[in-house]
């Protein structure tokens, strides 16, 4: 028989839910719920789905994703983070809720190396959580705050969602790079206004104010560190390597720093770090692959074209469809991991942005920073549940205080969609052949 595009979309999506509703790995049940499609409707075979998983592998781009893994873990490894928290100590320590400052600088500084947010939370957190409630910070706030300001990791260049989604929707990835930075700085800049008022409310202490001699010391152990995005970002944006070979390099001055400067990871250190760098990438690599061949049968049935006409219908404009854009990436986040959400929901929004005249960098952007705040809601939430199992508590008991600093960095997301010109500004100025 051939399927009508309603009772297609209707047995992709309901059995892809029913099977996330059993706890079915998102990954498989993106490939599983397939299965029934390709064999009730003749036109399709078995093969062109495993062509459309291998199409979707076969792409230079994505083999940034291990390596900017691979630099993150040997950041972490090689106590590159004890560093950065010692910088970010002198640098914000001095203000009102000391501990808490340092928590959402060290995620900024972390974020500009590592691309990815889990790291952050795994890596900062078991040094920050234990460290805040011995200063008498409530466990719970400890817990949120390094959740939410892990977040940052996936927005601030380099980002492991920035180089995935320009593979899949073919954009520049240096111009989406230089897109998150502001929006970025701005949520970490919320965040320390939230922690402002709850070091006002509870009576949270400093840490120290620092001296010059205390500031050099920390600038000058950390220097070597905070280059890598200099060295990632400014290689994209001065045309020098590709997104995939500035992943290589930073992986490499990760090893470098890691082994040969700081002396801090062992040759015995590194097969822990390769496994555990390959076990993460091929879980990313392979939903990406049932992902694309998800993604390419709602094509092949038209569902994003008749997405586009009913969205086109309604008139919502840019704004209300900017806003609708973000809600369903919010919605998909709570359920779904960003790379297949990408994939997927991203292929099928974009021509429903470009209909809107949504700059393409504008709907990334959008889409990236509504992802990233999946990751701290539940009951996805990677970075909460990471967090919260450092920290020793119930996932609901922190939900209170996830909720009140998350509303800041909403507003953050609202601002980009009434004002685009916040992400496209910084990619507009040095990036201007991009846009041409």
């Amino acid at each position: 028989m051939i399927l009508t595009t309603g009772v297609a979309c209707a047995i992709l999506v309901g059995g892809f839910l029913a099977l996330i509703l059993i706890r079915v790995p998102v990954a498989f049940a993106l490939g599983i719920a397939i299965i029934p499609i390709v064999v009730l409707d003749l036109r399709l075979t078995p093969f062109i789905i495993i062509d459309r998983m291998f199409q979707s592998y076969n792409s230079f781009i994505l083999l940034a994703v291990p390596f900017f893994l691979l630099a993150a873990n040997l950041m972490n490894s090689g106590q590159i983070t004890d560093r950065l928290i010692t910088l970010a100590r002198v640098m914000t320590g001095w203000m009102p809720g000391g501990l808490g400052h340092v928590n959402v600088a060290v995620s900024m500084l972390f974020a500009g190396i590592s691309g990815s947010s889990t790291a952050d939370a795994a890596g900062c957190g078991k040094i920050l959580i234990p460290a805040m409630v011995r200063e008498g910070y409530d466990t719970r706030f400890a817990v949120a705050l390094t959740a939410c300001s892990s977040v940052m990791g996936v927005i601030i260049p380099p980002s492991i969602l920035m180089v995935i989604w320009g593979g899949v929707m073919q954009i520049s990835v240096g111009a989406l790079f230089l897109a998150g930075a502001i929006p970025g700085f701005l949520i970490g800049f919320a965040l320390m206004a939230t922690v402002y008022v709850y070091a006002k409310l509870y009576d949270y202490p400093i840490v120290a104010r620092p001296t010059f001699g205390d500031f050099w010391t920390a600038f000058r152990g950390a220097f070597l560190a905070i280059l890598t995005p200099v060295l990632v970002i400014g290689g994209i944006v001065g045309g020098l390597v590709t997104p995939t070979e500035s992943a290589i390099i930073a992986a490499g001055y990760a090893l470098i720093l890691g082994v040969f400067v700081y002396r801090t990871v062992t040759p015995r250190d590194l097969g822990t770090i390769f496994y555990d760098t390959g076990r993460f990438a091929s879980i990313s690599l392979f939903a990406i692959g049932t992902a694309s061949a998800f993604g390419w049968m709602l094509s092949f049935y038209n569902a994003p074209r008749l997405l586009v006409e009913v969205m086109t219908a309604m008139e919502f404009g840019p704004f209300g469809t900017a806003v609708l854009i973000a809600c369903l990436f919010l919605f998909f986040g709570l359920f779904i991991d960003a790379i297949p959400t990408i994939i997927i929901l991203g292929s099928v929004l974009l021509p429903v942005a470009t209909a809107a005249e949504i700059h393409p960098v504008v709907f990334a952007i959008i889409g990236i920073v509504s992802l990233a705040f999946g990751l701290v809601t539940p009951p996805y939430g990677l970075c909460l549940l990471i967090s919260a199992a450092i920290g020793q508590v119930n996932v609901v008991k922190v939900l209170p205080d996830v909720l009140i600093i998350l509303a800041p960095m909403l507003l953050i997301l609202l601002l980009i969609i009434l004002f685009p010109q916040i992400a496209l500004w910084l990619p507009m100025t040095l990036m201007p052949a991009t846009f041409n």
